[in-house]
């Protein structure tokens, strides 16, 4: 049974940073492709970042520079390194997976096959 499960959420300053996990049971996630995103009160889910099974990154105009999505092979995860943080980055963030190559650049939310329950991130002073 295919299982993604995010970790590392929690509550910061602005300006301060943190370091959000997606490990997989059930696949393994070098021949995957994996999408972060993230939902706040109120508003609807909206696309982070990607990373390509082929290595290739994508980012949200609002995190570009800020925000780095990277692979831990030997965990069988992927990493959200989150920098620079302002109070408009809370929310749930998940992350979502599909095998092979994306079939676009920023794959919506229903392109995927497998999804996390989400962490909470919460920037505030």
């Amino acid at each position: 049974q295919v299982q993604l499960v995010e970790s590392g959420g929690g509550s910061v300053q602005p300006g301060g940073s943190l370091s959000l996990s997606c490990a997989a049971s059930g696949i393994t996630l070098v021949y995957y492709s994996i999408g972060w995103f993230r939902q706040a009160p109120g508003k609807e889910r909206e696309g982070v970042c990607t990373i390509n099974s082929d290595g290739m990154t994508t980012y949200a105009d609002s995190v570009k520079g800020r925000f780095t999505i990277s692979r831990d092979n030997a965990k069988n995860a992927v990493n959200l390194q989150m920098n620079s943080l302002k109070p408009q980055d809370t929310a749930i963030y998940y992350c979502a997976a599909l095998p092979g190559r994306l079939p676009e650049l920023f794959p919506a939310w229903g392109d995927y096959n497998y999804w996390g329950q989400g962490t909470q991130v919460t920037v505030s002073s």
